[in-house]
C-alpha cells in the first residue's frame, strides 16, 4: 500500500512503538490520528498537523470518539494500527483474575472493538489495512509472562481470521511480532517484573524506530506477518522443530527448572 496521503490511526501513540510509528508514517506522507492517555505526549509525537485524541482506549466512549473525530477531520481511515498494549508478568496459576482480565481487555478486546468500528468504513470504500502489533510472545509462549503470550496468540489468530473474512472487501490485515524493543514496556506492565536474565537482555534490544520502520515497510508491501528483528524467525523455527529443548531452556530462564 502506498502510504503518502493515507489516513493512519494509531493507538498507544504517546510513547514507544506507537510514537515511533507516528514519526515514521508522518515522514512517509501520511495524515495522522493519534490516541493515548496523554494529550501532551501525543502532540509531541505527532506534531502540529496530527489529530490527537486523549483518553483510555479500553473505554468504549474513547474508541468511538477517536474514530468519529478522525472521520470528521479526514473523511476516511485507510490504516488502523492497533498498537496499545501492556505486559503482565507472573505465573498464570496465581495471577489475580482482575489482572488477567485487564491484559486481555487491552491486548485483545480493545483491538477487536477498534476494528469493529473501523471496518465498516473500510468496507464501504473497499480498501484499507488493519495492523495489529503483537509480539514474538504470540508465536512462542514465554513462561515468565504466560497470560501476555495468550493475549498475543489470540491477537495473531484473530488477525489471520479477519484477513480471510475481509478478503473480498479489499481489506488486508497484518500481525507484527517484535522481539525485545527498547521501550518502557517492562516498567509499564500491568503487574510483576521480568526475570533478571531477561532484563539483562536489554543490550540485544532493537530501537522503537527500527520496529516502526519494519511496520511501515510491511504496510507498503502488504505483508501478512512482520517479525522484527528478523532473527526472531530463527527462535520461532527452533520452537517448532525442537519444542522440548526450547521449553526446557525457557523454564530455566524463568527459574522453574
Amino acid at each position: 500500500m502506498k502510504i503518502e496521503g493515507k489516513v493512519v490511526l494509531i493507538t498507544g501513540a504517546s510513547q514507544g512503538i506507537g510514537a515511533a510509528c507516528a514519526r515514521e508514517f508522518a515522514r512517509a506522507g501520511a495524515k495522522l490520528s493519534l490516541t493515548a492517555r496523554s494529550e501532551e505526549a501525543l502532540r509531541a509525537a505527532g506534531g502540529a498537523d496530527a489529530l490527537a485524541t486523549a483518553g483510555d482506549i479500553t473505554a468504549e466512549e474513547t474508541r468511538r470518539r477517536v474514530v468519529e473525530r478522525t472521520l470528521e477531520r479526514f473523511g476516511a481511515i485507510d490504516i488502523l494500527i492497533n498498537n496499545a498494549g501492556a505486559g503482565l508478568y507472573g505465573p498464570s496459576w496465581s495471577v489475580p483474575m482482575e489482572e488477567a482480565r485487564a491484559v486481555m481487555e487491552l491486548n485483545f478486546f480493545t483491538p477487536l472493538a477498534m476494528a469493529q468500528l473501523v471496518a465498516p468504513h473500510m468496507r464501504a470504500r473497499r480498501s484499507g489495512m488493519i495492523v495489529n502489533v503483537g509480539s514474538i510472545a504470540g508465536k512462542m509462549t514465554l513462561p515468565w509472562m504466560t497470560l501476555y503470550s495468550v493475549s498475543k496468540y489470540a491477537l495473531g489468530s484473530w488477525t489471520e481470521g479477519l484477513r480471510m473474512e475481509l478478503h473480498r472487501d479489499g481489506i488486508r490485515t497484518m500481525i507484527v511480532c517484535p522481539g525485545y524493543v527498547n521501550t518502557g514496556f517492562q516498567k509499564n506492565a500491568i503487574a510483576g517484573e521480568a526475570p533478571q536474565s531477561v532484563q539483562q537482555a536489554r543490550s540485544f534490544a532493537i530501537g522503537a524506530g527500527e520496529c516502526a520502520s519494519a511496520i511501515r515497510r510491511g504496510v507498503e508491501r502488504d505483508a501478512r506477518t512482520v517479525v522484527t528483528p528478523a532473527v526472531g524467525w530463527v527462535l520461532i523455527g527452533l520452537m517448532r522443530l525442537f519444542p522440548g529443548i526450547v521449553e526446557g531452556r525457557m523454564a530455566r530462564i524463568n527459574g522453574t527448572a
